[in-house]
């Protein structure tokens, strides 16, 4: 197949979509397809572009597997709130949209574009159509219920009905929709998109790379932390859509034992506050964003992983570190509202308290301090979903086979 990817983030970012696109794209490419991505200059998640890039260029690159990779010029604000982050999403649709375009020549078999960001969902449709290619929408996050949910955008009114509107009407000219949790793709079909157009794509991760590992841990030494202190590890971005307010709040709670130690680990816009707020802490260890080949050491290094999240976007999105998580094979304590997504996932191997609360997440961190063997359990539960439900060649395959089954009909799409 030839397939053009149209995204906001890709590889060599270390986080979130960008790391997920580049994966997916990467393993097409060895498996033989004919791969072509436009995207942006890496700049996620310190929100700023990576030095040896340009945000006005252009730039051509081949990847490692063969995929022909264009980076288009971005805008990155130093603080993204809602204008910067309207005007920054839009800068990479104007400067994609004739390069994308132009990809049309090529004529791909598949158009696929991810949410965020919606802004290049009707550039992904154009495209398509001029390739007479089927379209993709792959939604990470609902992007435009997430704005209004966290403010960022009003929640009733004119800008909300016109918002909902657009995005009804976007949405269902996508020949396939998909997203990466059950609930997730059951929204799609609420927003009035044909049910029978959405799939289930879940994030994945390799087993083989994040795996439980025992013994001594390069991470624990380096920080001086004892065999028997018990670890509670934040690892990922530090952004809006985390209720991170609450991680320095329960490490203060836990300022005078000497068994409990916090790493937090990540870059984003609210690092600035995190170590604020952490600061003379002396059970805190705050950590940049650590390379791929440390990430398994970083996972293991926690007894207790920590996944903090609003109530009101626990549906909205799924955490990407999530499966890191579990393929670690340690316990997750998530601020969810049961029902959710998350909830549900973490079920059988974690515990879920009320976002916000800080009295009932002390409660679940002294549970699960106070007994080795309940976080073993819940560890081997958690490595077990992983490896039953989210290893990357599995999921990669079933979303190889879904293009395939889609390309077996007419290839005579349009946007009418």
């Amino acid at each position: 197949m030839r397939i053009l990817l149209l995204g906001l983030n890709y590889a060599p970012e270390l986080t979130g979509i960008g790391k997920y696109s580049g994966e997916m794209m990467e393993w097409l490419a060895e498996r033989g397809h004919e791969i072509r991505v436009v995207t942006t200059p890496p700049y996620y998640p310190a929100w700023k572009v990576r030095q040896d890039y340009r945000w006005w260029r252009y730039r051509r690159e081949t990847s490692p597997a063969g995929a022909k990779i264009y980076r288009c010029p971005i805008w990155v604000p130093k603080k993204p709130g809602g204008v910067s982050r309207v005007i920054h999403l839009g800068s990479f649709a104007m400067s994609s949209l004739p390069v994308a375009l132009a990809m049309a020549a090529w004529r791909p078999e598949v158009v696929i574009t991810v949410e965020p960001t919606f802004f290049n969902a009707p550039v992904a449709l154009l495209t398509a159509a001029l390739a007479r290619a089927a379209s993709w929408l792959h939604i990470q996050d609902f992007e435009i219920d997430a704005a209004f949910d966290l403010g960022l955008l009003p929640r009733e009114g004119v800008v909300h009905n016109l918002a909902l509107a657009a995005e009804r009407a976007i949405m269902g000219r996508f020949r396939h929709l998909s997203s990466i949790s059950g609930n997730m793709v059951k929204r799609i079909a609420a927003k009035g998109v044909d049910a029978s157009k959405a799939v289930l794509f879940p994030n994945w991760v390799d087993v083989d790379a994040v795996r439980p590992m025992n013994g001594r841990n390069s991470f624990r030494e380096e920080l001086g932390i004892g065999a028997h202190q018990v670890v509670l590890l934040y690892s990922g971005n530090m952004g809006v859509k985390q209720d991170l307010e609450i991680l320095p709040r329960l490490a203060r709670e836990y300022a005078s034992r000497r068994d409990a130690h916090f790493i937090f680990c990540g870059e984003g816009a609210f690092r600035p506050q995190m170590e604020e707020m952490t600061r003379g802490l002396t059970n805190v260890s705050l950590l940049p964003l650590q390379a791929a080949d440390r990430l398994n050491e970083l996972l293991n290094a926690a007894d207790i992983h920590l996944l903090p999240q609003y109530g009101n976007a626990a549906d909205l999105v799924m955490p990407s570190k999530l499966t890191g998580m579990l393929a670690s094979g340690r316990p997750v304590i998530a601020t969810v509202n049961q029902g959710t997504q998350v909830a549900k996932v973490i079920e059988n191997c974690g515990i879920a308290v009320t976002p916000g609360d800080l009295g009932a997440l002390c409660h679940a961190v002294d549970r699960l301090a106070a007994d080795p063997d309940l976080r073993q359990r819940l560890g081997k539960a958690a490595r077990s979903f992983a490896e039953k439900n989210l290893g990357r060649d599995e999921v990669l395959q079933r979303f190889e086979a879904e293009m395939l089954s889609l390309l077996n009909g007419s290839r005579e799409y349009s946007l009418t």
